[in-house]
């Protein structure tokens, strides 16, 4: 398998070369120059599989630069009951006829970050041993993303971790999530501004080649083909569970403000799963409806990026769209160029045209978004018909998965974390207090290093030269 920028400005990489990376040097994403098909014999083959065993089968498709029994060691590492919780690491629950949730947040965060950043951190492991090298990880996050991978890296001696969040625009748990930790690793950065601010100097800094090579700055952000490669597992596992024949189509309803989850449910279509819909769900941000729906997207300023009470998606510029653009115009490197480099980076929105956007349907992708009060209302009837308590994220999920059911096709809801981690919603919602793990009890009492630095790129890079320096 080779890989390939979305800007078509680089040549064809292998997996491991990529995984270090990021963004490719175009400043594109990279993707796997084709997609391998899955026929229905070898998805009978995989029914039954343990979660690391079917891991392992999907991402030997895609990484054949990593020895088949070293590959092995490290998923079997990754997905344990220890970690996870359970044998089937992604179990559903089933909701009602026709409807399930698929429990993706049992990992050390308690969000389905955890699911690729696991993985991802053995990987670099893994690689920096084999290279004798050492790497800066340079990530953005909303929420769940930065301590995900801050728990995946932490005293891991050759990577150390600079995380970007926007300055009091996430949950109380988050925030002690990421800023109680006190590795040496682990940098904490707050950013004075909004996700897509921390977004933007990440990608700045990836631009800077000289400064990326020289400091050896990567990332894990969803950019990162690794971690979307690893989010692809989830959706044939939750298939496979809701499934008792390979005729039987499924629909996933997915809570998105970063593109990243459900682009891997578009790779797992484009591999052959048999999904029917897609179901994209937006809350007040709502860029990713707006261009589902009419086929314009327009990137939100920071004065229009709504505050909201499901934080983790409040992004108006969703990075991973790149790749799903990249398949809808047929792989046309010069089309997502002048789209994304071009008329984004002029004029801050583009339209696709009317033949694109007619083919999105054939994408399978439809989309909706929800309120605040819709939340509430939609935690409430959660707990009261199906005796589950879900977070605001996957409410959204729920509540637009409600509006696009089919009949006859199983729809299943990916849950984006733990209530506990939302617990003012929670409390808003219910009028109880979600369970806190007995492991994180007292999380939020824990003393916090952490440092606030303006939205600057320059700000960034002298404290990722400060820092390196002293571990020199």
């Amino acid at each position: 398998m080779r890989y390939i920028s979305t800007r078509g400005g680089s040549n064809e990489r292998r997996f491991c070369e990529i995984l270090l990376e990021g963004l490719a040097p175009d400043g594109g994403l990279y993707m796997p120059a084709f997609y391998p098909r899955i026929d229905e014999g070898t998805l009978q083959k995989w029914r039954g599989l343990s979660y690391p065993d079917l891991a392992f089968q999907i991402l030997s498709l895609y990484i054949d630069d990593i020895p088949p029994g070293d590959l092995r060691r490290i998923v079997e590492k990754t997905y344990t009951v220890e970690i996870f919780g359970s044998p089937e690491i992604v179990p559903l629950k089933p909701l009602g006829e026709g409807l399930s949730l698929q429990k993706l947040s049992n990992g050390p965060t308690l969000a389905f970050k955890d699911m690729a950043m696991q993985l991802l951190g053995n990987l670099f492991e893994y690689e920096l041993q084999r290279r004798r090298e050492t790497l800066n990880i340079l990530g953005a996050t909303s929420g769940d993303t930065g301590s995900a991978a801050e728990y995946a890296m932490r005293g891991k001696k050759a990577i150390r971790v600079f995380m970007l969040s926007p300055h009091g625009r996430m949950s109380a748990f988050q925030q002690a999530q990421m800023y109680s930790l006190q590795d040496p690793n682990i940098h904490n950065i707050a950013i004075e501004g909004v996700f897509d601010d921390c977004q933007d100097i990440v990608k700045a800094v990836s631009a800077d080649l000289e400064f990326k090579h020289r400091y050896r700055v990567g990332t894990v952000n969803s950019i990162n083909w690794a971690r979307l490669l690893a989010q692809v597992v989830y959706y044939f596992a939750g298939y496979l569970q809701a499934t008792g024949s390979n005729h039987e189509r499924v629909s996933f309803a997915v809570p998105s403000g970063n593109f990243g989850n459900i682009c891997a449910g578009h790779v797992a279509r484009m591999m052959g799963l048999p999904i029917g819909k897609l179901i994209l769900a937006t809350n007040e941000n709502d860029v990713l409806d707006e261009f589902f729906r009419t086929g314009d997207y327009r990137v939100r300023k920071n004065h229009e990026t709504f505050e909201t009470s499901s934080p983790s998606m409040d992004i108006s510029k969703a990075s991973n769209l790149e790749r799903f653009i990249f398949d809808l115009s047929g792989r046309n490197a010069t089309r997502t160029r002048q789209l994304f480099s071009a008329e984004l980076g002029r004029h801050g929105r583009f339209s696709v045209t009317p033949e694109e956007y007619a083919r999105i349907a054939e994408f399978g992708f439809v989309s909706g978004k929800s309120t605040h009060a819709e939340r509430v209302a939609t935690i409430q009837n959660a707990s009261r018909h199906y005796s589950v308590t879900i977070d605001p994220h996957t409410a959204d999920g729920l509540k637009v998965a409600s509006e696009r059911l089919t009949p006859g096709v199983h729809t299943i809801v990916l849950e984006t974390a733990l209530p506990v981690k939302f617990a003012d919603m929670i409390r808003e919602a219910t009028g109880c207090d979600a369970v806190c793990p007995p492991s994180l009890a007292g999380l939020e009492q824990l003393p916090r290093r952490y440092v606030v630095l303006p939205s600057s790129v320059d700000a960034v890079k002298a404290l990722l030269i400060d820092r390196c320096n002293a571990f020199v």
